[in-house]
């Protein structure tokens, strides 16, 4: 009888990590498809990252980590300028950015976080990630390349499936409950794709002619400073979103995670993940919030059940029919969903502000937000010949610099009886 109860725990632990991965699945491959790297590579990175995770902090974090959204912008920009070698090495220095922060936690406590990256900083930075790339969004939701200069589809057609995969994706978010709200991504995904094939926009040829086991694609990073010094600083927003997590799922299993294993810990497996990921050409990490509802759903708190999904994402890396699959999605289906993606995460930078009481009349407060928007949408760039720092990177340390010299610190927040 102990046997039968111990298989049973088994295949229910595997069902829920297939589970858990099926949650996360929609999100962890819409980073790859959107900036060019490989699915296949992310789904390894994903579930290596998620095994590396757990042993730094010791297994006791119910937590899935895969494809960071705060990168995207970045990654693509950095993939159309440096190719994905260079565009590698700039996130393998994000990943080094999280361990440090990791062991200055370690050493100064995690009050050190705010004194240098308050919600003035934090806000727009993460607003600015979201803006950036906005056009991109609209270019591939109007049938053309990211950059808007090739025409791939009819605009007509494009736009109708565009509109029906953000319509789905909204009405999912909006109306739908369980597990329908956390899959809403990938519903609009699904509804799109469905009226793509119907306007023949889908070429499966790919499918049929790519081998069903496959090597995932991987991409060793190839040294280059412009990438570096230009991702490097973009690491604060998903620093903090990872603070933001730990709480999350903090509140959801009763278990104060920041404490134990403790915030240098989570933080520093969340860098080691990102920069194995960056060593195999996959996309930057980061704990996953749709995993966390779903843990909330479920109440299931094992993290062993992240050791299964971690390993279901492993084995499905090595499908070459799936990864071929994922590359017939046309560029109007996703372009629907970044109209949204992008503009949630601008949303998001909004309610850091909101939420902290950041008074916006200040001038000390006025002067930091105003430069860091402008610099990060307007693609401002510093610098000299062989070493340049612009865009979002730029209006990051814009930001920390001017928050760190500038008067006025006590007088910031807004006062509240």
């Amino acid at each position: 009888m102990t046997i039968e109860k111990k298989t049973m725990g088994f295949v229910k632990q595997i069902i829920l990590g297939t589970q858990m991965l099926f949650v996360a699945f929609g999100a962890l491959v819409l980073v790859p498809i959107l900036t060019g790297l490989n699915s296949n590579v992310a789904l390894f990175t994903a579930g290596a990252g998620t095994l590396v995770f757990q042993i730094v902090t010791k297994r006791k974090v119910p937590i899935f980590l895969a494809s960071s959204f705060a990168f995207i912008a970045p990654i693509i920009y950095g993939v159309q300028t440096w190719g994905i070698a260079g565009t590698m090495s700039g996130l393998l220095a994000a990943g080094l950015v999280y361990i440090l922060l990791s062991m200055l936690i370690r050493f100064r406590g995690r009050g050190i976080v705010k004194k240098v990256l308050p919600p003035v900083v934090v806000g727009p930075v993460i607003m600015v990630i979201g803006l950036n790339l906005a056009p991109v969004a609209v270019f591939m939701a109007l049938g053309k390349t990211g950059d808007g200069s090739a025409v791939l589809f009819p605009q007509g057609q494009a736009i109708i499936v565009a509109m029906i995969s953000l319509l789905v994706t909204v009405l999912a978010v909006l109306l739908g409950k369980g597990m329908i709200r956390l899959i809403s991504i990938l519903l609009g995904i699904i509804a799109g794709y469905l009226v793509a094939i119907f306007f023949g926009m889908v070429n499966f040829k790919p499918v049929l002619e790519a081998p069903f086991l496959a090597m995932p694609a991987f991409v060793l990073p190839e040294l280059n400073w412009h990438a570096i010094f230009f991702i490097v600083p973009v690491a604060i927003a998903p620093a903090i979103e990872h603070i933001g997590d730990m709480l999350a799922i903090s509140s959801v299993t009763g278990k104060n995670y920041l404490e134990d294993p403790g915030l240098h810990r989570t933080l520093l497996g969340d860098g080691i993940a990102t920069s194995l990921a960056s060593m195999l050409g996959g996309p930057p990490n980061t704990t996953y919030s749709e995993v966390t509802g779903a843990v909330t759903l479920t109440r299931a708190f094992d993290p062993a059940i992240m050791t299964w999904a971690a390993c279901m994402a492993i084995l499905l890396s090595f499908s070459g029919t799936l990864g071929a699959m994922l590359g017939t999605i046309p560029t109007p289906v996703m372009g629907g969903i970044m109209t949204l993606l992008f503009g949630t995460i601008a949303a998001i930078g909004m309610n850091t502000l909101v939420r902290e009481g950041t008074d916006l009349v200040l001038p000390r407060n006025l002067v930091i937000v105003s430069l860091i928007l402008v610099f990060g949408i307007g693609d401002m760039a510093l610098g000299y010949k062989g070493f340049m720092v612009q865009g979002i990177g730029l209006s990051a340390i814009v930001g920390v610099l001017l928050h760190l010299v500038l008067p006025g610190k006590e007088d910031s927040v807004r006062k509240t009886v």
